[in-house]
Formats: structure tokens, C-alpha cells, sequence
């Protein structure tokens, strides 16, 4: 398909369904646009939503298609165009830039590798995952082990690596725009993860050739504590009466509601700012998530949560439960509002996804088994979500309603003795 790759166009295309012809007709699959003004440049958008430039060329009678790089920055659709138009120019003079590429893999530097690994090795990643790999790319790997060639890293270099980014050697605070701000910290957490993604890199360069081995295998992590953060009883009242203080006092309420969800809900943070009203399930009290982290979901409701989302007003043209201030774009200041009420409550070393920890120790607390607690928060893998199959929905559904009662209850100040069962839906 050929159209002006615009700014405008490429934010909103998406992977389409394959044809009547094809062997995978009826699915989802990698699509491809090529631009109007530049022969054989073009996006590929695969179905995760991942939009990569590309050039297309033929040479030897074969044709070549050579990536340029993922939407975004540093590519738009002007730099990626004239790299285009620059790689076109060296195939016009019979040079034949995709067997470039695969001469330079054989001397690839740590911080090639990584680039080469984000385009062409992580198609299986979410966007909100890559964008976290990239700030892992770009403030610890590559400030420590870019230079170096990839087919020479030893286990020496990833020991001092890892040293190196606990120590905090790769720690920094610096200004990322007109309001923006990095603050990158160090710490044995942060250089565990860090090393997580380099060791995911070298067995890419493995699979590709570029190196025989992968040197991260066999070395040990830090050991790190156990940080699960739970809220008390007396804690869920102090959140509960200082949501109710802010909410009038004009804090948006927006923000406030998709608080109160989260912990009704035992939801992720990213799976209710996004919610669809179209995910909502009022007749059987539950959303049904296309794409949590860990895929399509279920998630049951108890009459709080319910309750909540029947109460919030609809935007015209919003296809969210919780819209922003952007038209057509959810809620984002969350962690903000949320930052405001945790420190006025004295609440200490909380976050929203504690809220969620919260959520699963009231239910466990409450008697509830760690397998239905495990089945509507969806955090198993497919292994445990198969041990789920023979569970009947009721016992999630009852679970997913004691706890959420209970929470509310708490928040409410009030005792597990004042909560009343909510009554049995008709059905």
C-alpha cells in the first residue's frame, strides 16, 4: 500500500488482517506501507503495534529489505527518509548496503549490538516494555560496555558491569526537556535488571551469529530482600479518609477514582489508566482485559469496584473509563495525585503497586487460597494459569467480592465485622 508517510499517518496505522488469498487469512499480521515520494522506503507495524522504517531495494536480481530503525526517536519519518534516500544512493552505485550490515555484525560494538537487538530482536516485546530495555540500554549498558566489541566481552567485563551500575557509576540526574528530568540511580536492584537485559542481548548475538557463546550464563545476581509492602488496617483508613480529603478539596476525581479501583481491583496501574469502557462487563461484574501483561484476562469485580465505575461520568468521544485532559487520550497523572495522598496519609514506602500487594494480602488474610488470589490478579504464567482450569468461577467471583468489600470497608474505617455481604446477583 502506497501513501505519504506522515507523522500523523504512521501514529495512527495499524497491522491489518491478511487477505482472502493468503495462507493466514482472517489474522492479525506484519503490514506493510510504502511511502509515495521515495520508492522502496517504508514502516512495517506488526501486530503488537511495534512501526519499524525500512528501505526496499533489488540488486542481482534479489530483493532486499533493510531496516532502518523503530518510530520514534531518533527516527521520523524525515530522518528515516533520508537515510532511506542515503542507502538508495549507495545501491544505485551497486553497492548493496543489507550485506553491509551483515559484514559489520562480524565487528559490532556492545552498543551496535544493542541497537541491533531493539530492532530486530525484541519484536516480541511490548512498547511499554522496550521503552524501559532502551533506558536500561541507554544509562547503564552502554555508558559501561558500549565501546567494546561485542564478540570480545568476557565474564570478567559483566562481573565489573554489574559492580560497576550497583556502585551507582552509572547514577545520573539530568534535564531530558523543558520540564523533563531523568533521575537514573544505581543499586543492586537496578544493576540486576540491567544485567538481566544484557544477558537476553548476547543470547540474540548468539542465535545471530555474532558471537559462539554467551558469557552472562553462570554468573550470579545480588541477592535482594524481599520488598513486599502491605497496608495495615489502620493504613487502608488513613488512605481511604485522605482520598476523601483531596477529592474535595478539588484534586481531580478522575484521578482519585482510578486510585480507588486499582485497590478495589487488585488491577496493574497501566490496566486501569487505559481501561476501555468496552472492557466493562457490568452484567457479570468483571473487565476482560485484551491485553494485560500477561495477555487476555478476566478480571472479576466486587460491588465497591462496580459501584465506582457506574458512578463515573462518560466523555463524549473518549473511548476511556478514565480520560485525561487530551482529547481522545487517558488519564497520565496518576502517579502525581497518588505521590499527593500517600505523603499527606504518612505512607511510608508506598507505591500503586502496593495497592495491588495490598489487595492480594486482605484476600489471603481473609482465608481466600493463594490460587484464587493468584487467578484475579492474572499475574501466573501459562503453567499456573492451566492449574486455574478447574476452578469454578464462583470462588474467584466470591474472592474477587469479599476482598474487595473488605478493602472498602477499611478505607471507610471501618471494622471486618461492619461489612455487609453484598446481596447475590439475580440471575
Amino acid at each position: 500500500m502506497k501513501i505519504k508517510l506522515t507523522k500523523r499517518f504512521i501514529d495512527s496505522a495499524k497491522a491489518e488482517k491478511a487477505g482472502e488469498k493468503s495462507k493466514h487469512h482472517g489474522k492479525i499480521i506484519d503490514t506493510y506501507y510504502f511511502d509515495s515520494d521515495l520508492i522502496g522506503f517504508g514502516i512495517k507495524v506488526t501486530p503488537p503495534g511495534r512501526k519499524i522504517y525500512f528501505v526496499q531495494y533489488r540488486i542481482h536480481n534479489r530483493k532486499r529489505r533493510l531496516s532502518i530503525g523503530t518510530h520514534g526517536s531518533p527516527w521520523t519519518p524525515d530522518t528515516a527518509r533520508t537515510e532511506a534516500s542515503r542507502l538508495l544512493g549507495i545501491v544505485s552505485h551497486g553497492g548493496d548496503p543489507a550485506e553491509d550490515k551483515q559484514e559489520a555484525k562480524k565487528v559490532l560494538t556492545v552498543a551496535d549490538l544493542c541497537e541491533l537487538y531493539l530492532e530486530e530482536g525484541a519484536l516480541h516485546k511490548k512498547e511499554s516494555t522496550l521503552y524501559v530495555d532502551r533506558r536500561r540500554i541507554q544509562r547503564h549498558i552502554v555508558p559501561v560496555l558500549g565501546k567494546k566489541l561485542a564478540d570480545r566481552i568476557t565474564r570478567a567485563d559483566i562481573e565489573r558491569f554489574l559492580i560497576a551500575v550497583a556502585d551507582g557509576k552509572t547514577a545520573t540526574d539530568v534535564k531530558t526537556g523543558f520540564r523533563g528530568r531523568a533521575i537514573v540511580k544505581g543499586g543492586q536492584g537496578t544493576a540486576n535488571r540491567a544485567f538481566a537485559l544484557l544477558r537476553a542481548i548476547l543470547s540474540f548475538a548468539v542465535g545471530r551469529g555474532i558471537r559462539s557463546d554467551n558469557p552472562a550464563f553462570g554468573i550470579k545476581k545480588f541477592k535482594e530482600g524481599r520488598k513486599d509492602r502491605f497496608l495495615s488496617q489502620q493504613e487502608l483508613a488513613r488512605l481511604g479518609a485522605t482520598l476523601k480529603e483531596v477529592e474535595q478539596e478539588g484534586v481531580n476525581p478522575i484521578g482519585i477514582a482510578a486510585i480507588r479501583l486499582i485497590i478495589f481491583s487488585g488491577c496493574r496501574k497501566s490496566e486501569i489508566l487505559t481501561l476501555e469502557w468496552k472492557h466493562v462487563d457490568f452484567e457479570n461484574m468483571c473487565l476482560r482485559l485484551p491485553d494485560s501483561k500477561t495477555g487476555f484476562k478476566v478480571v472479576p469485580l466486587g460491588a465497591p469496584a462496580m459501584e465506582l465505575l457506574s458512578t463515573l461520568p462518560r466523555i463524549q468521544d473518549s473511548p476511556y473509563a478514565f480520560p485525561g485532559e487530551k482529547p481522545g487520550h487517558h488519564i497520565v497523572g496518576v502517579p502525581k495525585i497518588f505521590n499527593k495522598v500517600r505523603e499527606r496519609a504518612k505512607l511510608e514506602n508506598v507505591s500503586l503497586h502496593t495497592l495491588r500487594h495490598a489487595f492480594a494480602s486482605v484476600g489471603v488474610g481473609g482465608g481466600a487460597s493463594l490460587l484464587v488470589v493468584g487467578a484475579i490478579l492474572g499475574h501466573s504464567s501459562e503453567a499456573m494459569t492451566a492449574r486455574y482450569g478447574h476452578l469454578a468461577a464462583d470462588p474467584v467471583k466470591q474472592a474477587a467480592e469479599r476482598i474487595s468489600n473488605d478493602i472498602a470497608a477499611a478505607m471507610n474505617g471501618k471494622t471486618k465485622e461492619n461489612v455487609v455481604p453484598m446481596k447475590e446477583a439475580a440471575q
